[in-house]
């Protein structure tokens, strides 16, 4: 598996963790276990084989995502349609924050291929249904900061 896609996954791995030990009081970023980041979650011969480009990666898309959550929270709720926030399921949430962050605040990375990597490990670790819920979540995302920066650059959207 490539070095970013297991990079990704393992972001998607720690957010899901850092949700499910928050409790529903805690204000909207909370400090982050250090555990989140050594990754001693993970059984230790995968851990071991993790290369440091790979930890690097992982822990860049998770602080990122964690450090900016309310603008990406925010970017998410805009774009639920008839779905409440509250009721998305912990594996839905962690990946569309996630991809959210990349899109809104990786701008090098190409949409297309955050959305494909995030079907891609909906697929995998998602509901059978979830694949098309992140899908339409994201490529809605997409069109509007396409759209944002189409206007500020003068172009038609």
């Amino acid at each position: 598996m490539a070095s970013r896609r297991r990079g990704r996954i393992l972001a998607f791995q720690a957010l899901y963790s850092w949700e499910a030990s928050r409790n529903p009081g805690d204000p909207p970023a909370p400090l982050v276990p250090e555990t989140i980041f050594d990754f001693s979650w993970l059984e230790s011969e995968k851990r071991d084989a993790l290369d440091d480009g790979t930890r690097d990666f992982s822990r860049l898309l998770i602080t990122g995502t964690i450090e900016n959550i309310k603008a990406v929270d925010k970017m998410i709720k805009a774009h639920l349609k008839n779905w409440d926030f509250s009721r998305l399921n912990r594996v839905d949430l962690a990946l569309l924050r996630l991809s959210a962050y990349t899109l809104l605040f990786q701008t090098d990375m190409p949409p297309s291929i955050v959305i494909d990597e995030a079907i891609n490990i909906s697929k995998e670790f998602g509901t059978d249904d979830s694949f098309r819920f992140i899908n339409g979540v994201l490529d809605s995302i997409r069109k509007t900061i396409q759209d944002e920066q189409n206007s500020e650059s003068g172009e038609p959207p």
